[in-house]
Formats: C-alpha cells, structure tokens, sequence
C-alpha cells in the first residue's frame, strides 16, 4: 500500500483544531470533489474518499485521541478507521452533512436504502515480518476483531417473530425536510437515526443493532519477494455484511523490520557496507560474508578501492512472480590500523622506501607525528 497521508494534512486542518472547524474543513472539500461536480473524475472520487475517511476518524473524540497517540497503525487490526470504497457508503454515513450542504441535491439524491444488504467494510491489517521471511516467504496466523451480522436475527434487529415498523417521522425516508427561507434543509432523521425503521422489540443478542462483535484467527499465506507497503487482499475476511449483504475483505499491508547487517533494498538488489583489512584490499583473497540467512564466502580482488562493490550472485530477493533472485552488493570500506607493532612498521617503511613514498618519522603515530 502507497503512503498514507496525514489525516489533520488531508483536511488542512492543525492538530489541536475543534470539532467545528474540522466539520467546515471537511465540508468545504467534500463540496469540491463531490461525485456530482466531478462526473468519472476518478481522482476526485479518490480525494472524496481520503476526506471522508479522515473525517469518520477526527470527528470521533475517541478514534481521534486514538489516532493522535498512535497514528494509521491505531486501526491497524480492525477496530476503527475507515477505508470508504464505496462513494454510496459516504452518503450513507455522512448524510446529515451532506443534507445540510447539498439541501435535495447530491446527498438525498444518491441516499440509498438503509435496509437493503450492503458489503461490509474492508480492514487494514499491518503485519511485520523479517528479511528473511521476505526470502522464504511466511504462513502466519493473525488475530483481529470485527463485526459481523447478527446470528440470531439475520441482521434485522428485531426479536424472531416481531415487526418492523415504517417510522412515522419521516415515513421511512430516513431523513427529514425543514424549510428555511428559499432553502430546504435535509437532516437524518432523529426518531430512527436514518434507518427509516423502527424496531420496538429488539433482539437480546445485537439489541437492535443487528451487528455482533467478534473475534477472528486466520490464516495467511505471505508469499517470497513482498516489500515494506505491499498490500495482500484477502477476500471475504473483513466486516460481515449489513443486512444479509457479502463481507468486505481483508487487506494485510506489509512492514519490513531492519536486518541486523542493514541491507538496503533496491528492488530484488541487496546492498549493504562491508569492511575489510587493508592488507586484502592490497593482496587480494577469500573473505566470509553475511546474507539474509547466513554466511557465504566472496572473493576479494587484488587493489580493491574504498567504495567498490563486490558481488554475490543470487543471494538477494526473489521476484512476486518467481524465478532468479536478485544479488547482494558489497560496498567496501578498508580498516587502517591505529596502530602497528615495530616488526610490522619496520616492513611497511621497507615498502615505502621501495616506492619511493616519503613517510613521516618513527616517532610515533603510525608512521610517527606531523611536526
């Protein structure tokens, strides 16, 4: 999954800003990308979406102070947190906001019937794996809450055997129309909270919300290759359905953890610092080195340079599709020695006689103190 935008960023709002003014600022953006003003402008569908997703959160005082403490990764299994995929679901929650904006226009035009089925929700999974869960791939077992259709009534709300009523304040419309001046206000109905539906003997098991709590273990299956904000859509896991409606899915999103010896990825490329003595950088020779899941020995090339890169062929990441993995890249730091033992830097000033080098004298340091 790409990068989740600040909620507080999306609707230009700061972080200690009231109730009120979030409500305006989400109003005034939901006007600019409302569906209607933007006939198949996906982008603006998407903004239209972002907003409303950031608002169903920082208009909760709890999921807020949740979100403030926490960030994205407070709704990270489920419990919170909105991903609207469905622009009719927006109405449907927010229709207040939109009857009060759009009057009879956009919001109570595209009001949908609240008791026909809908999908549920989708959820948001974070899951954090290692480097070497990435190479091998990874079966795991994850635990999440979420709600689900009543059992026992069928998502209905009311009690087996008893009816559901037609509300007499609105007439089953869910909402209701107040004339002000020119203009007519639509606002959800306060008798039925929108459902359009009154329920007088509620079931014992939901009490009439038609929803129970649950807690689910699943299984998942992480295939090799995957990287840090990749998203795993599992079908039919998320929120059960409203009203006899298909459940929503499941997406895990992916979060790599740092490997000990910090390898950077780039693509199904490793590359990761390594040092050596300036003796095999000079003379040249074999030289064991990490990877992902262990040790391998490469060879060191005679005159090697701070900075070189040396290869390790197929040791890197494999592709989502299978096939070759990538490669591992040394990049080569040389280790010079504080300090030397007479017998090392009597041989050593041999050597810089013999080409030539003018050295400082013995006194000390490696080859003495500058005057």
């Amino acid at each position: 999954m790409s990068h989740q935008r600040d909620f507080y960023e999306i609707l230009g709002v700061s972080r200690d800003a009231d109730q009120d003014v979030i409500k305006k600022s989400y109003r005034k953006i939901a006007m600019q990308f409302h569906p209607d003003k933007n006939p198949g402008n996906k982008e603006a569908e998407e903004k239209f979406k972002e907003a409303a997703a950031a608002y169903e959160v920082l208009s909760d005082t709890e999921k807020r102070a949740k979100y403030d403490r926490f960030g994205h990764q407070a709704f990270s299994g489920g419990g919170g947190g909105h991903n609207f995929h469905d622009v009719e679901d927006i109405f449907a929650q927010f229709g207040d906001i939109f009857g009060d904006f759009f009057g009879m226009g956009g919001g109570a035009r595209r009001r949908r019937d609240p008791n026909q089925p809908r999908k549920g929700a989708d959820l948001r999974y974070v899951m954090e794996i290692s480097l070497e869960d990435v190479v091998q791939g990874i079966e795991r077992e994850i635990e999440y809450d979420c709600d689900e259709s009543c059992k026992e009534c069928h998502g209905s709300g009311a009690e087996k055997g008893s009816s559901i009523d037609t509300c007499s304040t609105c007439g089953g419309q869910g909402q209701v129309i107040r004339a002000q001046g020119f203009f007519q206000m639509a606002t959800t109905c306060p008798s039925c909270q929108g459902q359009g539906k009154v329920i007088k003997h509620k079931c014992k098991t939901c009490r009439g919300r038609g929803r129970t709590p649950r807690h689910r273990k699943i299984r998942v299956t992480i295939p090799a290759g995957v990287d840090s904000g990749t998203r795993l859509r599992v079908s039919g896991e998320g929120e059960g359905g409203h009203k006899g409606g298909p459940a929503g899915d499941l997406y895990v999103e992916i979060q790599v953890k740092d490997h000990d010896h910090h390898f950077e990825r780039r693509d199904t490329d490793l590359i990761t610092e390594f040092r050596i003595s300036y003796l095999k950088a000079i003379l040249g020779g074999e030289t064991e080195v990490p990877t992902v899941m262990g040790k391998e020995t490469v060879s060191i090339p005679k005159g090697t340079q701070v900075g070189d890169l040396i290869k390790l062929s197929g040791h890197g990441i494999p592709t989502l599709r299978g096939g070759r993995r990538g490669d591992i890249y040394y990049q080569i730091n040389i280790e010079i020695p504080k300090k030397l033992d007479s017998e090392e830097e009597k041989m050593l000033r041999k050597i810089a006689e013999l080409r030539d080098e003018k050295t400082s004298s013995s006194n000390g340091g490696f080859f003495g103190r500058k005057k």
